[in-house]
């Protein structure tokens, strides 16, 4: 081994290791590894380690990481989804360099991704994001009736795919409190999940696919496993903690997201 990447390889092995132990604890769920405020090298040595199910929470970090000149740069078979709350206004940017988009909390913002989509030239994989805790900071459709209105109107939108619901467990509560009601949270999207599913098999809603329940993030992935996630958001179990100081993680902008630590090249997509 060159002893300039040794440090680097023992870092992909490390992941390794933290991705299987994740693997075999999850089961069916497909494990996605969050990626905000991480450098290229990281999210690349997390690929070459075995992810491919990438989320990022901001736009910006999107474009500086993934594009050139506005188009998709990334390893063909690197999934990448976009997580966070996302502005109407930003919303052009992001759809073409994306595979899913989790964070649909209103009808207008699904509105204007099937708009960007349609200009893109492409149909645009969505989840729609529920607040199950109803803390008003937090983003998501507040109520059943908004939810089913959004369902309802998707039918119009032609490059847009309902694929599944996501949802972030409780934030504001006290810590003797919070696995209580992370588990309320969960279990109610499950049975919203499930009742959605049973009206479908009785012919409503063939627009949509409900096939992917994302629920669960490093502090309680296995909450959401316990209330039948498909999908875990996992960051710091995976990369350690955050700097928050240092916006993107300090990435090189520059560097190439389809070169791997092997210095072998993947087709972009």
């Amino acid at each position: 081994m060159n002893e300039e990447n040794a440090p680097r390889m023992e870092k992909i092995e490390e992941y390794e290791r933290i991705l299987k132990s994740i693997e075999s604890k999850i089961g069916d769920a497909r494990l996605m590894a969050v990626s905000k405020t991480r450098s290229l090298e990281e999210i690349m040595d997390a690929y070459s380690a075995g992810a491919r199910l990438f989320g990022e929470n901001h736009v910006q970090e999107i474009v500086e990481k993934f594009s050139k000149d506005g188009m998709p740069q990334k390893p063909q078979d690197l999934e990448l989804h976009m997580i966070g709350h996302l502005q109407s206004n930003k919303v052009n940017k992001v759809v073409p360099l994306v595979d899913m988009i989790e964070s649909i909390d209103s009808l207008e913002l699904l509105e204007k991704v099937d708009r960007a989509a349609q200009k893109a030239n492409k149909t645009m994989d969505v989840l729609l994001e529920v607040n199950t805790s109803g803390e008003v900071a937090k983003s998501g459709f507040g109520s059943e009736k908004e939810l089913f209105d959004c369902i309802d109107r998707a039918k119009e939108l032609r490059n847009i795919h309902i694929k599944g619901l996501m949802t972030v467990g409780p934030v504001a509560c006290r810590p003797q409190d919070k696995d209580r009601l992370t588990d309320e949270a969960f279990s109610y999207l499950k049975r919203l999940f499930d009742s959605i599913k049973n009206e479908m098999q009785s012919g409503k809603y063939p627009y949509i696919d409900m096939a992917v329940l994302s629920m669960g993030m490093s502090g309680d992935y296995m909450i959401g496993v316990a209330n039948g996630s498909t999908e875990v958001r996992i960051g710091t179990a995976i990369f350690g903690a955050r700097d928050y100081g240092q916006a993107g993680g300090g990435q090189n902008h520059n560097a190439d997201p389809t070169a791997t630590a092997a210095g072998t090249q993947k087709e972009p997509k």
